[in-house]
This record gives structure tokens, C-alpha cells and sequence, in this order.
């Protein structure tokens, strides 16, 4: 499949809010700056998300991150991708009251070009974005299903089963955008449930497991690609075969230097 060549537009938070029911937004994630560079003109938004803790570090789960280490992502993505709307995905512990967001999430701006960060929570959270927005920092949600509860709640477990869970998820994202979040991204969540938030907030939704009903979609880049190999997630589709061919470029690597015909003649000086 050939690229086809987009109109490049920086993107910008007016842009996003602007993209609700006129196009559907793009989002994936990078950790460093030449995976960036190459998502930097397709992608709408590149998320230094703390997944990065999992997919990238190898841990069990989104918890350990910290902000450092997002900041040293988020600068390699920054110059790797520097038109892109980058978002920095706050860790675990690093907003548990309104204060703190605000002393970690001016830091976050001084020391990077993220655009915006983006935090877990809905109604219990929305008092600490309000009081990020009203401060000038940009303010992506995410609801549903959220990785830094994961000891909280026992596990991974998807959202809007029931009428009172999904009245609670539309309640979330209202307070959250009445918060003055710019977009929501929601995870985990029955694509019918996603479908009733999406229509009673006038801010982008993002799913991520959500069905094809919200206003744009993430995904991570290795489950995208098919780098990461110990399970597949339902709502992954891998575009490539990413760990399979690599596999195989290494082991032809391998197999030329065993035999001597790399490098060759060409490739000495």
C-alpha cells in the first residue's frame, strides 16, 4: 500500500475542538524522536502516553512512571515531531490534588513543547482540571476504563455495562468539559455507552476500545504496528507484523555476517 500524501495541518486545541462531527482525529502514541518523526505529518495528535512504562520499560502495568521520565520522552518526541501536537500523558501520583497538578504540570511546560497534558478522571478529577484550564494549561480527559486505577479496581474491566455505569460515564465528561478539557479520550468502554458520551459532550471523544462511534481513535504504536507480542488486546488491529519482521531482519543479519557476505565489496571503504 502506497502513502498517500495529507495536507499537513498543525494542529492546535481550536483545531481539535473544531474537528467535532467534521472529522474524525487521528491519535497514537511515540516515546522517542524516530517514531515521531515518521507519525509527525499522519497523525493529528502524538501522545508520549505512560504506557511507555509498559510498552517501552517492560513493567506490568502504568503505575511506576514517572515524571521524568515522561519529560525525557516527551522532549525526544518534541524534537523528533516538532510540528506535531504533542500531549504529555501525566503519570500516577503526579495530580492528586489541585496544587500539585499545577506545580507538576508547569514544569511539564517549561521543561518540554508539549502542547497538553492529559489526566485520568471524571467528576472526582474535575475540580483539578479546572483549576489547570483556568490556569492556561491545555487539558485532554480520559474516562472509561483507566490504567492508574488498575490496583484500585482489580483489574482492567470495561465500562458502560449497565444504564448506571453509563450515566456515571456521561456525567464524567460533562464535568470534565465543563472543566475546560479541549478532548476526552474514552477507554474500555461498550461502543454503545461511548456513543451516548460522545453525543452529550460538544468536545472531541477519542476511544480506545470504544467502537468506531467517538470522534477520532488512539491507538499504541507496537500493538498497532504488531511489536508487542504476549497478547493481543480485542480492540488492536495490527497494521503490520512488526516483531515478526524484525525477527526475521536480524536473523538475515545474522546469517550474512555467519557467512561473510556482509558488508560487501560496496559497503567497505
Amino acid at each position: 500500500m502506497s502513502i498517500i500524501k495529507h495536507d499537513f495541518e498543525k494542529m492546535n486545541v481550536t483545531k481539535i475542538k473544531n474537528a467535532k462531527n467534521t472529522k474524525k482525529l487521528t491519535m497514537i502514541t511515540a516515546y522517542d524522536a524516530l517514531f515521531a518523526k515518521l507519525f509527525e505529518e499522519i497523525a493529528d495528535m502524538i501522545l508520549v502516553g505512560d504506557s511507555l512504562n509498559m510498552s517501552f520499560a517492560g513493567k506490568p502495568d502504568t503505575l511506576s512512571a514517572t515524571l521524568d521520565q515522561m519529560i525525557y520522552h516527551t522532549n525526544a518526541v518534541c524534537t523528533g515531531a516538532p510540528k506535531a501536537f504533542t500531549i504529555l500523558d501525566m503519570p500516577f501520583g503526579t495530580y492528586i490534588n489541585k496544587d500539585e497538578a499545577l506545580t507538576n504540570a508547569v514544569k511539564v511546560y517549561q521543561e518540554t513543547n508539549a502542547a497538553a497534558i492529559k489526566i485520568e478522571g471524571g467528576e472526582d478529577r474535575a475540580h483539578i482540571i479546572e483549576h489547570l484550564t483556568k490556569n492556561s494549561i491545555a487539558v485532554m480527559g480520559h474516562i472509561g476504563l483507566m490504567p492508574q486505577y488498575v490496583r484500585s479496581e482489580g483489574g482492567y474491566k470495561v465500562r458502560g455495562k449497565t444504564q448506571d455505569d453509563t450515566e456515571q460515564l456521561i456525567r464524567d465528561a460533562i464535568a470534565v468539559e465543563k472543566a475546560g478539557a479541549f478532548s476526552i479520550v474514552i477507554e474500555g468502554v461498550m461502543s454503545d455507552a461511548a456513543q451516548k458520551i460522545t453525543q452529550a459532550v460538544n468536545i472531541p471523544t477519542i476511544g480506545i476500545g470504544a467502537g468506531n462511534v467517538t470522534d477520532g481513535q488512539v491507538l499504541v504504536w507496537s500493538d498497532m504496528l504488531g511489536f508487542f507480542e504476549n497478547f493481543k488486546p480485542k480492540f488492536v488491529r495490527h497494521y503490520m507484523n512488526g516483531a515478526k519482521d524484525v525477527k526475521e531482519a536480524v536473523q538475515q543479519y545474522r546469517n550474512d555476517v555467519q557467512e561473510t557476505t556482509f558488508p560487501s565489496k560496496n559497503e567497505e571503504y
